[in-house]
């Protein structure tokens, strides 16, 4: 077989969790890009860092791979940046971004399409084949398109790559018998990380006052240099320090490679950075992981991981950036500050009474899997409710064993790429 597979992806959830498994599946049974060729092909998302061709360039599957700010002109003009070439035969997959894409691209290449679907399929009469996620989808198309769906199920739950190094990282965080391990993802954005770094540091101190047999780690995020993530734990930086109450931090660098670099707090609380990528040889091994919205929830419930998912209110309710007539009205002398007030703790109702879930785990079950903190949180606040899960095993038990139930059958990548094995071959 010499062919080309051409991946349209965008968002730093997709690569990790759709494009990583995907790419891992089709290298297994082609070891060789001179059986099958793959490029991926990033496209603009508004969730987007501007470092997700750095991260798809990490795995070593990928032959080739052009950045977002070159879409437009490959997708009107049909050339890439660096002018790749293309083979007589090959399949366009989507697995992230408009799936107005693939059947733009598909057909400018001369290509058949996929579209992996997990909560809508369109234009069944010019995409080739459909990977969907459930039945539900299936039963929504068109009866006449019916037969170009087949249903592979959940790729997220295929994002767990073979968790490596679990030993070597154990030994790094010094996890014993008596130890246990607590999670920390503050996220890899702004808004999150305001809130999100000083939240954590003193929620740290808090437990570790009471159970000084916990250490804990934050993994950091892919598209997060570690210098900004101290600018965030830094409150001559970050004015949300005096919200929670945060303790100063002092950065401390390994003695050794052997070692890792940690956070001191004032108090002593050791938190340690862990930078490889993916971070599952930590996260496995996490008790209970803190984490804010976003693709990490999914990757956390991808591997059964018990979870506190927190959303804090506190610069919501500070928060004057409404975008046309309600930041007008927000801003005016006066009256701005209240009404700014009455309008936050309106939305937050809002929230609250249609009782919309946020953590992936829960959209998937449609119930709250892994609670789900909303509101006005501190550090003694989430810190009890974390001791009382660790004080109570058997609900972190419990926890594990619903996400499990939730995220599905593993397999999803091998069989999407079976999908695109049987187009190419009708190709």
């Amino acid at each position: 077989m010499n062919a080309d597979l051409v991946i349209l992806s965008n968002g730093p959830g997709e690569i990790t969790t759709w494009v990583k498994p995907v790419v891992a599946a089709v290298r297994q049974q082609f070891p060789l890009s001179a059986e099958i060729r793959i490029s991926v092909i990033l496209s603009p998302c508004p969730n987007a860092t501007g470092r997700e061709g750095d991260i798809a360039r990490q795995y070593p599957e990928i032959d080739r791979v052009q950045d977002a700010n070159h879409f437009w002109a490959f997708l009107l003009g049909g050339k890439t940046a660096e002018t790749w070439d293309w083979r007589d035969r090959g399949v366009v997959l989507f697995l992230g971004g408009d799936q107005i894409y693939p059947v733009i691209v598909g057909r400018r290449l001369g290509y058949k399409t996929v579209v992996y679907a997990e909560w809508f399929a369109n234009w069944p009469r010019w995409i080739d084949a459909f990977g969907v996620m459930n039945e539900d989808l299936v039963d929504q198309a068109p009866d006449r398109f019916r037969h170009k769906y087949t249903v592979v199920g959940d790729l997220m739950s295929d994002g767990q790559a073979v968790i490596a190094d679990k030993e070597r990282a154990a030994e790094q965080l010094g996890l014993t018998e008596q130890t246990e391990l607590i999670g920390m993802l503050p996220g890899s954005k702004s808004a999150k990380l305001t809130q999100g770094m000083p939240l954590l540091l003193a929620i740290a101190d808090h437990l570790h006052s009471q159970r000084p047999q916990t250490r804990f780690v934050i993994p950091v995020a892919p598209t997060l240099d570690v210098q900004t993530l101290l600018d965030y734990a830094n409150p001559q930086k970050n004015s949300f320090h005096a919200v929670f109450e945060a303790p100063t931090v002092t950065w401390v660098e390994p003695e050794t490679s052997d070692n890792l670099p940690y956070l001191k707090t004032s108090q002593g609380t050791q938190i340690f950075l862990w930078r490889p990528f993916p971070a599952h040889a930590v996260t496995s091994q996490c008790q209970l992981c803190l984490t804010t919205v976003g693709a990490n929830t999914a990757e956390l419930g991808s591997l059964a991981i018990p979870m506190l998912v927190l959303l804090p209110t506190q610069q919501l309710e500070a928060m004057n950036a409404w975008d046309g007539i309600l930041g007008l009205l927000v801003n005016l002398p006066l009256i701005g500050k209240p009404l700014n007030k009455l309008i936050n703790r309106a939305f937050l109702t809002y929230i609250r009474r249609r009782k919309k879930l946020f953590a992936w785990p829960n959209i998937w079950a449609q119930r709250e899997v892994v609670p789900e903190l909303l509101g006005r949180l501190t550090a003694e606040s989430v810190g009890d409710r974390v001791l009382n899960y660790l004080n109570q095993p058997e609900q972190l038990g419990q926890m594990r064993q619903d996400l499990q139930q939730v995220r599905g059958t593993p397999g999803a990548a091998q069989k999407l790429t079976d999908l695109v094995l049987r187009v190419l071959e009708d190709n």
